[in-house]
């Protein structure tokens, strides 16, 4: 166990602000299992970032996250840019929650906190897990461009109380609004594609909003990445495909194309829309994506 209390760091918007309506819950959770920690409420969107690799850079060699698949993201980003290394504890208090599912992580936060405290206080062998890199940035569970990017955002403005559903509520508003096919040349492997798309998945979990089972093969730990992308498809296939999608089904449809890769590089004719897990990123027209093998320590 550390020496000095671990650092928790508490997004209190994420899972719709279930986190903090719950750090008081979460405080006197992890002290009757007898963890010494210091809980740090995130401001605003990229302090968990920063201050997590201000800690690590600084010694902590433990950190925790309170959070969804966003905090997780910037939590991941902390760790690999700070100057020295540390392992990372994952509470899930998001709506998706997706990187939790991919590491076998009790999506019910009380169960997850208390194994979380189990495995640090019996000190654990952490877990080494594959991360995911987008041109300058770290993904822990996926990127998405294309029509993935834009649910993902359109999800982002529901603030309804009903978890994963706010998902497929934006895969239909965006549907509604209609699907766009840009022209890009994707090269993965020996292999490449050169025409329209509708979206662009590159795995580094299996889950995607909580709810799509993008990539059922995808393992976080086998040392490479899943691409899987969709060519041009109307609304109605769309629609038609979803059940697949919700079910991890479709991989093998006509117009489903899937790869494990260790990278792959996109150009596209035009700056697209991109996320990375759930987190929207500025406007690219080329995306180089690698898998960093085991570049991730977890508690």
């Amino acid at each position: 166990m550390s020496k000095s209390p671990i650092p928790l760091f508490v997004n209190p918007t994420a899972g719709r602000g279930r986190a903090g309506r719950n750090v008081t819950s979460l405080r006197n959770l992890l002290h009757a299992n007898e963890i010494d920690h210091e809980i740090i409420v995130s401001r605003e969107r990229g302090d968990i970032e920063k201050q997590i690799c201000q800690r690590v850079s600084e010694g902590a060699d433990k950190v925790i996250v309170a959070g969804g698949d966003g905090s997780i993201h910037e939590a991941v980003n902390g760790v690999l840019t700070a100057s020295k290394s540390a392992a990372l504890g994952v509470i899930p208090v998001g709506t998706g929650n997706d990187f939790a599912k991919a590491c076998t992580i009790p999506i019910h936060w009380e169960d997850a906190a208390i194994l979380l405290a189990d495995r640090i206080r019996s000190d654990a062998p952490n877990r080494q897990l594959d991360v995911g890199q987008m041109n300058e940035r770290y993904f822990a569970n996926g990127a998405g461009i294309g029509f993935d990017a834009k649910v993902t955002k359109i999800a982002e403005k529901i603030r309804l109380p009903i978890g994963d559903l706010v998902y497929l509520i934006a895969v239909f508003k965006g549907m509604w609004e209609g699907v766009t096919t840009p022209e890009l040349r994707i090269d993965y492997g020996s292999d490449s594609y050169s025409g329209s798309l509708t979206l662009a998945n590159i795995s580094n979990g299996d889950w995607v909003g909580g709810m799509f089972q993008i990539a059922p093969m995808a393992r976080n730990d086998d040392g490479e990445l899943n691409l899987v992308f969709a060519k041009p498809v109307s609304a109605m296939r769309m629609l038609s495909l979803l059940p697949r999608l919700l079910q991890g089904t479709h991989i093998g449809q006509p117009e489903i194309v899937h790869a494990p890769i260790k990278r792959c590089e996109i150009v596209a004719t035009a700056p697209l829309p991109s996320h990375l897990d759930g987190e929207i990123q500025p406007m690219y027209s080329e995306f180089s994506i690698q898998v960093l093998e085991s570049r991730l320590r977890l508690l």
